[in-house]
């Protein structure tokens, strides 16, 4: 037991990926890039969960912290559709869910774009189709650009945001 505290007092632990911090450093400054020419420095996102589990919204909340820190990236999340350009989906489109999703997307000024995050509004997920589901979104909302996973990291996420970055 001692050889291996002796160990790892003298090597340490890593707690960092070089490569990946390289990587995120690298998708951040092109995000801000592209948010500074195409939206004058900042993005408004409203986070709509329409009838989720809640894990791509506990890999949204990530994004707040300071080591992804997006709205140092100019992302911001808003409150209020009234002041987004992105409306990001999550969740499966339930039947309850439905008209409160599109009464969101209408308050968005034009122009506005739809994300979908996760597997489950472009019924990808365990989901079958029943009465209580309306999914996949895409049938309901112009969807300019899906984020798969189930749920996706925040990594991903990230890539996902630069990726409808470049489309728009």
């Amino acid at each position: 037991m001692m050889k291996f505290w002796n160990k790892r007092v003298k090597l340490g632990i890593l707690t960092e990926n070089p490569e990946f911090e390289d990587d995120i450093k690298a998708i951040q400054k092109e995000i801000k890039d592209k948010i500074n020419k195409k939206f004058a420095g900042s993005l408004a996102i409203r986070m709509v969960d329409s009838g989720s589990c809640n894990a791509c919204e506990a890999e949204c909340n990530a994004l707040a912290n300071p080591y992804y820190d997006l709205e140092r990236l100019g992302i911001y999340f808003v409150a209020s559709p009234r002041h987004a350009d992105v409306m990001l989906l999550s969740g499966l489109m339930t039947f309850n869910m439905q008209p409160h999703v599109l009464e969101a997307y209408e308050q968005i000024p034009a122009p506005k774009w739809v994300i979908t995050l996760g597997d489950c509004p472009a019924m990808e997920g365990v989901f079958e189709k029943t009465y209580a589901i309306k999914a996949p979104a895409d049938k309901y909302l112009p969807v300019a650009h899906h984020i798969k996973g189930c749920p996706p990291s925040p990594r991903e996420i990230i890539q996902g945001i630069l990726d409808f970055l470049k489309k728009v």
